[in-house]
């Protein structure tokens, strides 16, 4: 099993180093769930599938490589709240070793 790091900074303020393993095909909304960094109910509401931009994040430290967004996820970002240049949607963003070191925070609540 190979895990990486992940620094991620819930809606609060604190930030989190996370052990996130890349071999289970897990979303980075997933590991936030999983490890409880935010309210039940108000993150991936959705389920992953890039329809509610509960899961929206900030990505912190640009120099990792991340996929493209797709247009399913810039649709979604054009119509959320909080909206940023280096926002994402972290269902859309599968765990993998080149994430290692990554940082990002978690958007507000939707109003």
């Amino acid at each position: 099993m190979s895990d990486i790091k992940i620094t991620i900074i819930d809606r609060e303020g604190e930030a989190h180093v996370v052990d996130a393993p890349t071999d289970m095909n897990m979303n980075l909304m997933e590991v936030v769930r999983s490890y409880e960094l935010a309210k039940e109910g108000t993150i991936g509401i959705c389920g992953g599938m890039a329809m509610c931009a509960s899961c929206q994040c900030y990505i912190l430290n640009l120099e990792h490589m991340l996929p493209e967004q797709s247009m399913e996820e810039e649709d979604m970002l054009d119509q959320a709240f909080f909206v940023e240049d280096n926002s994402r949607l972290s269902c859309q963003i599968p765990i993998t070793e080149q994430l290692d070191g990554l940082e990002v925070k978690l958007a507000p609540e939707a109003p």
